[in-house]
């Protein structure tokens, strides 16, 4: 099973022209990484570069209703029409600006509907020595998947982002057989959720302040299927060097 590489740029860069020059650098160089389907996710407004340029796009979000007057959203059918395959939902940052788990499993279902695959990000924000941190990220899945049919859960991706160690404000770092832990634990919710052969086949991403030093660990120690990265895929050559040490993982 190929593994995933989704680049998530958040609001950057600040031009078009910009943009299409990082696409263009990773687009050349990716495609030699036959192990690595490369996924980029750039702001809304350069998701017509898709059109353009032979490489997977996805979202970084999409509004919780299919159409109306909601001025500023962003539908699910208008990502679809675009081409686009992937959407990300539940980002931390999307949850802290008001998403809620209602919100969250409604914009997975309209992302299904249009047979795209959501890559719900899931992680505590912080940790405890009772645990407890291991309910909240079970709550988190089951909230997201409540209603979804079993038959459609097995094309969510999960991406599992501690809170706590991302960011310039990181109060740790989590390490590959960390990453491990949580990637049983997350098969074995899902598991209890839609049965053992779906979990078996979900993809698990890692993403955490991934860079080209800890790449590494979090495929081949972690098993995970793959990665979010965000900052480092804005630099095309450290990010073509973090889909390299995937695709040797």
């Amino acid at each position: 099973m190929k593994k995933l590489v989704v680049g998530n740029w958040k609001m950057n860069p600040a031009s078009w022209k910009e943009a299409r020059r990082i696409i263009d650098s990773i687009r050349s160089k990716s495609k030699r990484f036959k192990n690595v389907t490369t996924v980029l996710c750039p702001p809304s407004p350069y998701l017509g570069l898709s059109l353009l340029c032979n490489i997977s796009f996805g979202a970084q979000d999409i509004f919780y209703e299919s159409e109306g007057a909601y001025t500023g959203g962003i539908s699910a059918k208008m990502i679809k029409s675009f081409g686009i395959n992937y959407v990300i939902v539940g980002h931390s940052e999307r949850r802290a600006l008001g998403d809620t788990d209602e919100i969250i499993n409604k914009k997975i279902k309209l992302i299904l509907g249009e047979k795209m695959f959501p890559i719900l990000c899931v992680g505590e924000n912080t940790r405890d020595h009772h645990s407890h941190y291991l309910h909240f990220v079970r709550e988190q899945i089951h909230s997201a998947l409540k209603g979804v049919s079993k038959n459609l859960i097995g094309k969510i991706i999960i991406a599992y982002e501690p809170v706590w160690a991302i960011g310039k404000n990181a109060s740790g770092v989590l390490d590959g057989e960390e990453a491990l832990h949580m990637n049983i634990f997350i098969r074995k919710v899902i598991s209890d959720i839609a049965g053992e052969s779906v979990a078996k086949k979900i993809k698990i991403l890692y993403g955490g302040s991934v860079d080209v030093k800890n790449s590494t660990q979090f495929i081949s120690i972690g098993k995970m299927d793959g990665l979010l990265v965000g900052r480092e895929s804005l630099i095309p050559k450290n990010f073509l060097q973090i889909i390299e040490n995937t695709n040797r993982a």
